[in-house]
């Protein structure tokens, strides 16, 4: 991986490599500046096989450390610059960096740390590097949703082919976007791909639904990943804001890292053609997943696809017996290469039957193959003896014009056990709760509907769409 741009460098020095609040760095320029942040954290005392954590918000800056780091053999460990001094204590306690580079070096506790101007001399060599391999190709930390952290360690070393890239990209053509924060394992790792392929990457400081449109004109973006909360922010813009956009350029939109709704999911199909939008389920593990494109999905509407090639699936009862077929039951994967070749992790214990292991997503497949899921095992509500899948509730409760997002949990309940509670993001903090009572009843059963709401202008969900589920809940038990 730290050769990758300075083999495109030699190909074409002045070709667009990144782009980032209006600034286009070449082929060369980038090249140039990583080499020199290598032998600037080389100096710092980075190794081969160790890990460097990078805890900083989406900047070119960003980028480069990672390559820097690929370039001495190391493996980097993106994290969130926003973290709490203890929870990344606690992360940086299990993955025992070399280095740390953080703007706010207090919050590291006493790991060696560097601020991001640190990393960069200016004057140091900016030629090619020997090349080094990383043993692991990432080191993403995660644990929002237990309250307990844990690092998923890739077990694939750092390499990549610069003359193959993935998904029918074209190095010297393609143009792709990433809205989404690089300290999450797939905004990450498509974007370093990305740039090892040779494409022209536009990267965004922090996803803005017009800013989005505004740069996949301005650049002609074809490759679009997203998550369905930009998804739906894109959505929820006024039509005549949409349509100062021309985003024709689009050949694929793809969608990661949560349940997109499927009226969601319906109107960009509408929109862009059922042939530019591609769905990808998955996990940062990378033990297995599934896939689909827009015309399939139309023809097996709220399915995430079938098995990715490589990977084997099962759907399991609690018992270890496998379902039937449109059965709910949680989803377990198994690379063909075998247990634990695609990752291993620290500070947890995977969940396993026999070789095949689970994310802790149920779902069900149908007669033809074809996932569907329900939720994630700890967010599902038993409430008066049914289980609610918080997933379909906030598919619907989303539909509801105005809402920009929704979280939905279990709160305790002396007669149901627990009751499904609300959490609606709107712009103003407003919301009609009865009007969004009398929508749902029209949408969902009774018993999924929820029996309280609350309203708040805060976000609820990250950039990723990502939503800390767990501690939304303690805090309304606790209150």
């Amino acid at each position: 991986m730290g050769a990758l741009l300075d083999i495109h460098a030699g190909r074409d020095p002045d070709a667009p490599a990144l782009s980032f609040e209006g600034v286009t760095l070449t082929r060369a320029a980038l090249a140039s500046r990583v080499n020199r942040r290598a032998r600037t954290l080389e100096r710092l005392g980075v190794q081969a096989g160790d890990f460097v954590a990078i805890a900083l918000p989406n900047s070119p800056a960003f980028l480069e450390l990672a390559f820097a780091v690929w370039a001495l053999g190391a493996t980097p460990a993106p994290l969130s610059h926003k973290l709490p001094a203890a929870e990344l204590t606690g992360i940086l306690d299990l993955l025992k960096p070399r280095l740390v580079v953080i703007n706010e070096a207090g919050k590291s506790g006493d790991r060696p740390a560097h601020g991001e101007p640190e990393t960069f001399d200016a004057s140091a060599d900016d030629s090619p590097l020997p090349e080094k391999v990383a043993p692991h190709l990432k080191a993403i930390a995660s644990g929002g949703s237990t309250g307990r952290p844990k690092v998923i360690v890739d077990m694939s070393p750092g390499v990549a082919d610069p003359d193959k890239p993935l998904l029918g990209m074209l190095p010297d053509n393609d143009v792709l976007m990433n809205p989404g924060p690089l300290y999450h394992a797939a905004p990450f790792g498509m974007t370093c791909f990305a740039l090892g392929w040779g494409l022209h990457v536009v990267l965004m400081p922090r996803f803005d639904a017009e800013e989005a449109l505004r740069l996949i004109e301005r650049h002609r973006v074809r490759w679009l990943f997203q998550v369905p909360t930009m998804m739906h922010r894109i959505w929820a813009l006024p039509d005549e804001v949409k349509a100062k956009y021309d985003i024709a350029s689009l050949d694929a939109v793809m969608h990661i890292a949560a349940p997109c709704p499927p009226w969601l999911k319906a109107a960009w199909i509408d929109w862009v053609g059922a042939e530019t939008v591609w769905e990808l389920y998955t996990g940062t593990e990378a033990m297995g997943g599934t896939g689909i494109n827009g015309v399939q999905w139309l023809q097996k509407p709220g399915s995430v696809g079938r098995i990715l090639p490589g990977y084997e699936m099962q759907v399991l009862r609690p018992d270890g017996s496998p379902c039937d077929v449109d059965e709910v039951g949680e989803i377990f994967f198994r690379p063909l290469r075998g247990q634990g070749t695609t990752y291993r992790y620290l500070g947890a214990e995977p969940k396993a039957v026999g070789e095949f292991e689970t994310l802790g997503d149920l779902g069900r497949v149908d007669a033809d193959g074809y996932l569907f899921l329900a939720d994630r095992r700890v967010d599902m509500i038993l409430s008066g003896g049914a289980n609610v899948y918080p997933a379909e509730v906030e598919a619907a409760i989303d539909a509801f014009p105005g809402v920009q997002c929704s979280v939905v949990i279990g709160l305790p309940d002396d007669d149901l056990g627990q009751r499904v509670h609300a959490i609606v993001e709107t712009a103003d903090g407003r919301l009609d709760q009865a009007a969004l009572a009398a929508f749902l009843a029209d949408r969902i059963a009774r018993y999924k509907q929820p029996r309280s709401f609350e309203a708040t202008s805060e976000r609820l969900r990250d950039d990723a769409g990502k939503v800390r589920r767990s501690q939304l809940r303690a805090e309304r038990v606790e209150a």
